[in-house]
């Protein structure tokens, strides 16, 4: 296991973590908030994420009790520096949109509650694009490195159970990206050619989603080994 990400609120900046709990409902703490469009409640699609504000991915959340996520204050660190309550109305407002914040203790996911990819696969995208690719721009929960010189590794692994630490994971269904891949996590910036290149070489897929098998802790360095 190369790195641990959780995302306290959906389409804002990644936590890295050391370990965590992996339940039935993904990361502990991952997800649990996310912010709402005016008007698009009963939508397909209501969430207000970095595809109408890129720079959402500046901010940056924490729990003040990490260990107990489910019970914790989740305070947003802004661009600025400033500190806000997820809840306090001033930063749904700076945010615009109308938006309004919402929590849901299982997670607000878009598909599954896990998400997987290798350095393999995020190496071989960089190489069709011409540059250096940040992990986080894919913004996955388990980030792994395979053994093997294949360039796409968990293509071969749909159905499979890995064990992760404490944990097994079912990998159900191969991750098709939308435009959020194209926003740089460090300066907010898009290029467009990652999502054509994604589309193009990838059937516009890239990385694993994921449900859990056997809830557990999983830690950074953790073996990740395919049990069946």
């Amino acid at each position: 296991m190369s790195a641990l990400f959780r995302y306290p609120v959906k389409s804002m900046a990644a936590e890295s973590l050391e370990s965590v709990d992996v339940a039935w409902n993904g990361l502990a703490g991952d997800r649990r908030w996310a912010f709402i469009r005016d008007g698009l409640v009963r939508s397909g699609f209501p969430w207000l994420t970095i595809r109408e504000r890129p720079d959402m991915g500046q901010y940056q959340p924490r729990f003040v009790e990490p260990d107990r996520p489910e019970l914790s204050e989740t305070i947003v660190r802004k661009p600025s520096g400033n500190e806000f309550d997820v809840v306090d109305p001033a930063l749904a407002e700076e945010l615009g949109h109308g938006a309004r914040v919402i929590k849901q203790g299982r997670g607000i996911f878009d598909a599954l509650p896990l998400s997987l990819i290798s350095t393999q696969t995020i190496a071989a995208l960089g190489s069709i694009v011409g540059s250096a690719l940040d992990a986080r721009r894919f913004r996955p929960n388990l980030l792994v490195e395979a053994t093997g010189n294949a360039e796409f590794p968990e293509d071969q692994w749909i159905g499979a159970v890995l064990r992760v630490g404490e944990m097994t994971m079912r990998l159900d269904k191969r991750d098709k990206r939308c435009v959020t891949v194209n926003v740089d996590p460090v300066t907010s910036e898009r290029d467009p050619a990652i999502l054509r290149a994604i589309a193009q070489e990838r059937e516009t897929c890239l990385g694993m989603y994921g449900s859990t098998v056997e809830p557990g802790c999983v830690s950074v360095g953790d073996p990740v080994t395919i049990e069946r």
